[in-house]
């Protein structure tokens, strides 16, 4: 069987779920739901069995560690899904939060709240902070150490000042996804889509 090819997303709460959802069929894909939780109950074994299940690629799934000093469930599920033979990982979206156990990792680039590329880190909120090419997050304790194309740094999924409010399109999301999926090669928007404007209404 081909390798999958996979998103990450190192945030699984209630709006990153309708968000991830909301961008993966804008794309063709798939986002598997059941990876969502606050932290992420399912293992890596788990959610590899839900990824080769899914007819369309790229398959988005999300992993959450609420705040887990260290490696948690949600990051011993996402080095399992990323090192398997049977996953294509195109990038992370690494998602910033204010965490106060200081876990932080290097990204290739941020997008800002104003839908932006930047060298520099973003904050939960969005805005960009004084440290290049890198943001604190709950779940990015072991990107570092993982082999992957690239990592994009955002906000708060769903959030950021309403920015990327699924009501509006969720254009920071799905400007993180573009990115990683132009940097792949793998392709962009579905025709129903690319023609649309992402920011009517924001």
């Amino acid at each position: 069987m081909e390798k999958r090819r996979v998103i990450v997303i190192t945030d699984g709460d209630e709006y990153a779920e309708k968000t991830i959802e909301y961008v993966a069929k804008q794309y063709g894909g798939r986002c598997i739901s059941q990876s969502h939780g606050n932290p992420t109950k399912l293992t890596g074994p788990e959610i590899v069995k839900l990824i080769m299940k899914t007819p369309y690629d790229p398959v988005f799934v999300m992993f959450d560690d609420s705040g887990f000093l260290g490696e948690g469930a949600g990051e011993r599920a996402l080095k399992y899904v990323v090192n398997h033979e049977k996953v294509d990982v195109l990038g992370v979206i690494a998602v910033a939060s204010k965490t106060h156990q200081n876990e932080w990792t290097r990204v290739d680039v941020s997008i800002d709240r104003y839908g932006e590329l930047t060298e520099y880190g973003v904050d939960k909120s969005g805005i960009a902070e004084f440290e290049i090419g890198r943001i604190n997050g709950d779940t990015v304790y072991c990107l570092d150490s993982l082999q992957v194309p690239i990592v994009v740094g955002i906000g708060d999924i769903g959030k950021m000042a309403r920015k990327d409010d699924i009501k509006y399109g969720s254009p920071i999301t799905m400007k993180a996804v573009e990115v990683i999926l132009e940097r792949s090669g793998y392709g962009g928007r579905t025709n129903e889509t690319k023609n649309s404007d992402l920011h009517e209404g924001s």
